[in-house]
């Protein structure tokens, strides 16, 4: 089974109530209100009410825990339907070999969306950058999302559908500034929210700004019980997880490794500042 497959089959179809991850946070939960002096519990998810919609893109080589971090803290909130997007309902394989399945096309994907998502990868998502099919894709979902989201690069696919002019945002350092040449302002920080759009820095930030969006729909309590569940207290053996902590000679080291592909994204990313221009005008 996928790692990111909705149920068992014995079970019912995308019941994220009885998933691992959501009893783990059903369980923190309860813990919440059976102490004296703390806090009431968080308000459960009321299944009378419609669950939170979210597609997630998925696309050949992009970077998978981009797309595993917030998936596990969306299905923890319960209540959510999560379709996992692509031109075709055919197994993606992403950045590490392991191969997804994914649940809709772009023409079933709900119109009205609390979250659209979209994660990064490297050279695939510079070409996407390029294809009409996924940007105009992102523009008329994102058009009407209640939330307009990515993390790492995804947030150039938000660029490149025009959906970040104007707004503050932020990427994978390393092509940070390149989302300027689509009318974003970047800005160095690991979570960014700027009016109904937030963008999350590089592949771990993905937990990150799940959590946030978390408390968001569910509370603070409610992401606190999850944070809490899912046991996220990072505590890196290295302080090297950005360029101001990891010193001179490992942020050349890397930016060099990336120097091409930095360049590949900032001229897709003119291209796609002239054709969003062009359609402007139309």
């Amino acid at each position: 089974m996928s790692l990111l497959s909705d149920q068992p089959p014995a079970l019912p179809a995308r019941d994220h109530l009885l998933t691992r991850r959501a009893l783990l946070g059903a369980v923190a939960l309860s813990a919440l209100g059976t102490t004296a002096g703390e806090a009431a519990a968080p308000a459960m998810p009321n299944p009378g009410k419609q669950p939170t919609r979210i597609a997630m893109l998925v696309y050949p080589g992009f970077t998978l825990l981009d797309l595993v971090g917030p998936h596990t803290v969306f299905t923890g909130m319960m209540h959510t339907d999560i379709q996992l997007v692509w031109k075709s309902k055919s197994p993606v394989e992403s950045d590490t070999g392991i191969t997804i399945q994914s649940t809709a096309t772009f023409d079933e994907c709900p119109d009205d969306l609390d979250i659209l998502f979209a994660p990064g990868g490297s050279l695939p998502t510079v070409e996407l950058m390029d294809d009409a099919h996924v940007t105009d894709f992102l523009a008329r979902k994102g058009e009407r999302a209640r939330w307009v989201t990515s993390v790492c690069t995804g947030s150039l696919l938000l660029g490149a559908a025009g959906l970040l002019k104007g707004y503050r945002a932020t990427s994978h350092w390393v092509v940070r500034d390149v989302l300027a040449e689509m009318g974003a302002r970047p800005v160095e920080a690991r979570v960014v929210e700027d009016r109904n759009r937030i963008t999350a820095g590089g592949v771990t930030a993905g937990i990150d700004f799940g959590l946030r969006l978390a408390a968001k729909l569910r509370g603070e309590e409610y992401a606190k019980a999850l944070q809490l569940a899912y046991e996220y207290d990072p505590e890196p053996p290295f302080a090297a997880g950005s360029p101001r902590k990891a010193g001179e000679q490992v942020t050349r080291f890397v930016r060099d490794f990336y120097a091409s592909y930095t360049t590949q994204a900032r001229a897709a990313a003119q291209r796609a500042q002239i054709r969003l221009a062009r359609e402007t005008v139309k």
